[in-house]
């Protein structure tokens, strides 16, 4: 029997296999991963940061949120099927620009790259203006002076971990960091305990009369952020091909789907509960920091992104190094090099939007709502042919994707609309 391959080690965003190269007979016997490893992967992949937000968006919209964030569950779940059922079609797709591209040509695959790979910045930039506050939370009043410069607290730390980060965005060799970063799963978890650790035993109780059943104004704000807990998408691809039984991928989603929403509504109900209209952007701000469980929480938040990190911005490094090559022709130093600049401009935008909730409002509207709903019902009907006649799940793709563009609108521009209301 031969060894497993270990699909953790591969970047979510695997590149194009050309025509001549593939064939049926490879698609299939490709995949080498079981059921519950790509179940594990899935829910890693499903489950990041959104988790912090969710009792603000809880907030923002009241109580009849839930509904959206539910109706968004299974709209995501259902598009995930799309995708699978779109590289049933085709054995040579193999990843999410392939979609794009036997859909719409050149141009969806440039869309569908912009897209992925725009998200997977500044979802790498919101890990660094997490740990800034989150770090500026535990040690207030610090500040250093360098040539000049003056950091004072949570400039100070975005700095200081994006200096810690750097040298794992150089490695060539992800393994270990793919690891480290699959403690997500159990990071999610974990928050869920410690938050309700806090409310039950550590004298924060559930019983804040400050909510409302249903707040109009925030409905915007409240659906981009549940839409951004269901941005995993462009990894979906990788998920199908590298499964030994590709037929259970549809259960595969059933059950990443199921766990992390539970996951995200309890967060989002307990935080809500606990903290009412008063609840931060990220709820580990609110917690009390001499708690025992706050810390386990406040820390295993920290620590996460931290892993995380190099794993976002890798595809992206090497889309510009695939792009700069013949302008740099040294694979070693090019990396260095462009790793650097990335890393660079990522702490720059967090310098100058260090607005976690309103940066994350930004990217599940236009961005996450974009390619977990709208790209793939376009995509779909496209391979499928259904464009060309009306039946009834037609209708329901073209129903999400009008739902969807009305969300992209409404979200992008009251996230836009807040971050300017923060100068």
């Amino acid at each position: 029997m031969s060894e497993e391959k270990d699909y953790m080690s591969e970047p979510f965003i695997v590149k194009k296999i050309d025509d001549e190269e593939a064939s049926l007979d490879d698609y299939n016997s490709q995949g080498n991963s079981s059921f519950s490893k790509t179940c594990f992967h899935g829910i890693n992949a499903l489950s990041g940061v959104g988790i912090l937000s969710v009792p603000y968006a809880l907030a923002s919209g009241g109580w009849l949120s839930l509904i959206i964030l539910f109706t968004l569950a299974i709209t995501t779940f259902y598009s995930a099927i799309l995708i699978k059922r779109c590289m049933e079609m085709d054995p040579l797709l193999r990843s999410y620009p392939d979609i794009g591209y036997k859909a719409f040509g050149n141009t969806g695959r440039v869309v569908v790259s912009i897209f992925m790979n725009l998200e997977l910045y500044l979802v790498a930039t919101s890990f660094l203006i997490l740990e800034g506050d989150n770090l500026n939370n535990l040690f207030s009043n610090v500040g250093v002076n360098f040539m000049g410069l003056e950091f004072q607290g949570k400039q100070m730390f975005i700095v200081l971990v994006a200096l810690i980060i750097l040298p794992s965005v150089w490695l060539d060799n992800m393994r270990i960091l793919s690891y480290v970063s699959a403690s997500g799963v159990f990071a999610s978890g974990l928050i869920l305990a410690s938050i309700f650790s806090v409310g039950a035993f550590e004298g924060v109780g559930f019983k804040n009369n400050d909510s409302e059943v249903f707040r109009l104004n925030g409905v915007a704000t409240s659906v981009s952020l549940y839409a951004f807990c269901y941005c995993a998408h462009p990894v979906f691809p990788t998920l199908d091909t590298s499964m030994k039984n590709k037929r259970q991928f549809s259960n595969v989603m059933i059950i990443c789907f199921t766990i992390c929403t539970f996951i995200y509504a309890s967060v989002a109900i307990l935080g809500y509960l606990m903290y009412g209209s008063y609840v931060e952007s990220q709820i580990t701000l609110n917690l009390p920091t001499d708690k025992l469980s706050s810390k386990v929480a406040i820390w295993t938040t920290l620590v996460n992104p931290i892993a995380k990190f190099a794993l976002m911005v890798t595809p992206i490094i090497d889309a510009m190094r695939s792009r700069f090559s013949r302008f740099l022709p040294n694979k070693r130093a090019s990396g260095f090099l462009l790793s650097t600049m990335l890393v660079t401009s990522n702490v720059i935008v967090a310098l100058l939007l260090p607005f976690f909730g309103d940066l994350m409002s930004l990217v599940g509207a236009f961005l996450s709502a974009s390619a977990s709903v709208i790209l793939p019902c376009l995509c779909y009907l496209k391979i499928s042919g259904k464009y060309q006649r009306l039946g009834f799940e037609t209708l329901v793709l073209i129903g999400i994707i009008l739902t969807g563009i009305v969300v992209v609108i409404t979200g992008t521009y009251q996230a836009i609309k807040d971050i300017f209301g923060r100068f």
